[in-house]
């Protein structure tokens, strides 16, 4: 009863943030020209499904492409909160209701993995949003169980190969703490399943999101070795702040 209750009340909150962000979002594009609404309703919706975000470190607003560990889907209302950043998603994102809708008012980019022959127009898709602002890749390629950093996938970050001019790539590293295996989402249950589970879950979630030295992905050279370099500073951060996630 009392988890149905919770369910009912972080419901009613992010209709509430959808009625009043997405016409303020709409009447901001056609008088100001680019709206800074999307990030809010994100970070206001993760705190409505009981996420508290603490920032650990400063992300960069600009020329910035940031590469992220990932294990839910809170992930994304958290980084888009905190960081105002835009994410790339498969292909298949865009094509569910409502929440493809909302991800493309965020700036998504979609990206088909396995259309070799829309790679080169892809890549200049995510170029495109990179001047518009900070992207955010999850280079695992799929979300944890929360107790794991996966393996990173090299070919997610062919962007980079090269990098535009002045870019930089900032690692974040998202620690749920205690709270991650529960949080975690290994795709072993149906996401509508996943996401009733959180949203009736009692209590909040504390993540901290560690944004950690940003570099030049110039200097690295391909996109293996600014993958390599990506994924051994959030393992240093995961050493570092005694996090139990696992690096596999």
């Amino acid at each position: 009863m009392l988890a149905d209750l919770r369910l009912a009340r972080r419901l009613a909150a992010l209709l509430g943030l959808l009625i009043v962000c997405v016409p303020l979002h709409y009447l901001w594009l056609a008088v100001r020209g680019r709206s800074p609404w999307p990030p809010r309703f994100l970070g206001w919706a993760a705190r409505a499904c009981g996420a508290r975000a603490r920032v650990v470190g400063k992300p960069l607003r600009h020329d910035v492409f940031f590469v992220s560990n990932h294990q839910s889907w809170l992930d994304i209302l958290i980084l888009g909160g905190a960081t105002g950043s835009a994410f790339i998603a498969k292909a298949e994102l865009a094509t569910v209701p409502l929440v493809g809708w909302l991800c493309s008012l965020n700036r998504t980019v979609y990206v088909r993995r396995d259309d070799r022959r829309a790679m080169p127009e892809q890549i200049e898709t995510v170029r495109r949003a990179l001047g518009r602002g900070a992207v955010t890749i999850f280079a695992e390629g799929t979300t944890s169980d929360g107790t794991e950093l996966l393996p990173f996938k090299a070919g997610l970050l062919q962007v980079l190969d090269p990098p535009p001019p002045g870019l930089r790539v900032q690692p974040l590293f998202l620690d749920y703490g205690a709270d991650a295996p529960a949080i975690g989402w290994a795709g072993k249950e149906p996401g509508q399943v996943n996401a009733l589970r959180i949203l009736r879950r009692r209590g909040s979630v504390r993540v901290a999101v560690h944004c950690l030295e940003p570099f030049d992905p110039a200097a690295c050279g391909d996109r293996k070795a600014i993958a390599a370099e990506a994924r051994r500073r959030i393992t240093a951060a995961i050493a570092a702040s005694g996090s139990a996630v696992r690096v596999v």
